[in-house]
């Protein structure tokens, strides 16, 4: 099954240089996703977008069963002993009716007999020679779980577009479900352009350095169900950096580069974009992250990234990352931002929307925000540093020691914080 096509205008916009929430408003409502579908393996299918909405195919619990290890009963318990007439396993058939005045010997998860309903905690008990005296005060129903306490035959477990998550994936499991429709991971091409560049391992000669960004943006691209292609550094040279994008458009759904997207006489992937499909240069009022290129070709989708590691890394999490989430087939959410009181100052130029590096200090009066001293795109140090971004809006133009600031915790982006 194939995914729908792009239109040839999904980014045409009117500004020349966004700001940031139309930047996100424009790419969670112009694109969709273009990925098929494929039934996985329930076990493969963690982090994956899934495909369809999921109903409950039965009741969970399917039967009345024991919450622990003891003695079923019909409520309320007597204070004499009651006689044990039958032992009920996990696993057991349905057993026959517990007669009244007797007792039932039960083990967690195994079939409540009809006639009971309740059990006492096998440590609650007083248990004899071929007799059980039950704990008083018991109410009825005490450790049973009642079928379908979790959820309903035919209730909404999960909506089209869910990302699957370890305690979703225990859901469909409780249902028997051996498969799940996911879509397909998004293809994804990396690449980095620059003859200064080379790759780590390599030996440096002097006025070259080693390529950071192919890998950070591949790992980031790794924690989102995706395809990575790795195409390596292209030197600075037009013809094999057309070469290189028009086949990647042809097998890939997105291509995503670093560096190369400005307008100097070496920045040669703008130029090819223009020769090979549409290309819609943002300046967005954003930093770290002005010079963003967007494009397609065809139905393949480009999103040049600055050069600069850090600008390169907000950029990915803020723009690219809901890229990939509508192409691949997810849903359209702004991250979360927690208000909590700064620990510093700070000043900032208005009109342009500031993400600086920073992470959460405990204090005798509650969490406060931090930030890294430094705020140069190349400081990969800050990056490392940081648990999360602090957003100051465009008309901001200071924050101040004890007021509130917006943070962004980059565990909610997959990244451990």
């Amino acid at each position: 099954m194939s995914g729908a096509k792009l239109l040839n205008d999904c980014f045409l916009h009117d500004s020349e240089r966004l700001r940031h929430d139309d930047a996100v408003a424009l790419i969670t409502s112009r694109l969709a996703c273009v990925t098929g579908v494929e039934a996985v393996p329930l076990l493969a299918a963690t982090g994956r977008w899934l495909a369809a909405p999921i109903a409950a195919p039965r009741n969970v619990p399917l039967h009345r069963n024991a919450a622990v290890d003891g003695y079923a009963f019909a409520a309320p318990a007597p204070k004499a002993p009651l006689p044990v007439t039958a032992r009920i396993a996990a696993g057991a058939t349905a057993p026959d009716r517990l007669a009244p005045g007797t007792a039932a010997r039960i083990f967690t998860g195994a079939p409540l007999p009809e006639g009971a309903d309740s059990v006492a905690m096998q440590e609650d008990c007083v248990i004899g020679d071929g007799d059980v005296t039950l704990p008083q005060g018991l109410k009825p129903g005490a450790n049973v779980r009642q079928a379908g306490e979790d959820v309903t035959e035919g209730a909404k477990v999960l909506s089209a577009g869910a990302r699957l998550r370890p305690q979703d994936i225990a859901a469909l499991a409780s249902f028997g479900l051996g498969t799940v429709p996911v879509h397909a991971p998004l293809r994804v091409a990396i690449l980095s352009n620059g003859d200064e560049l080379r790759a780590p391992g390599a030996t440096l000669a002097p006025g070259q350095v080693y390529d950071s960004n192919r890998a950070m943006l591949a790992a980031l691209a790794a924690t989102l169900p995706c395809a990575i292609t790795d195409l390596g550094i292209l030197p600075d040279d037009a013809p094999q950096i057309e070469a290189a994008i028009a086949t990647a458009a042809q097998s890939h759904d997105l291509i995503l580069t670093s560096g190369g997207v400005s307008r100097g006489e070496e920045d040669h992937i703008v130029a090819a974009i223009d020769r090979l499909g549409t290309r819609h240069l943002w300046q967005i009022a954003v930093k770290p992250g002005r010079p963003m290129s967007f494009g397609q070709i065809g139905d393949c989708v480009f999103l040049g990234l600055p050069g600069n590691p850090v600008a390169a890394f907000v950029c990915f999490l803020l723009y690219v990352r809901p890229a990939i989430t509508a192409l691949g087939g997810g849903p359209g959410a702004e991250p979360l931002r927690y208000r909590v009181p700064a620990g510093f100052s700070q000043t900032k130029k208005p009109g342009r929307r500031e993400f600086w590096r920073g992470w959460l200090e405990d204090t005798p009066n509650g969490p406060v925000a931090m930030k890294f001293p430094r705020d140069g795109s190349g400081l990969i140090s800050g990056l490392r540093q940081a648990t999360g971004l602090i957003e100051v809006l465009e008309d901001e133009t200071a924050v101040t020691m004890g007021t509130p600031v917006r943070f962004l915790p980059f565990d909610q982006f997959g990244i451990p914080g």
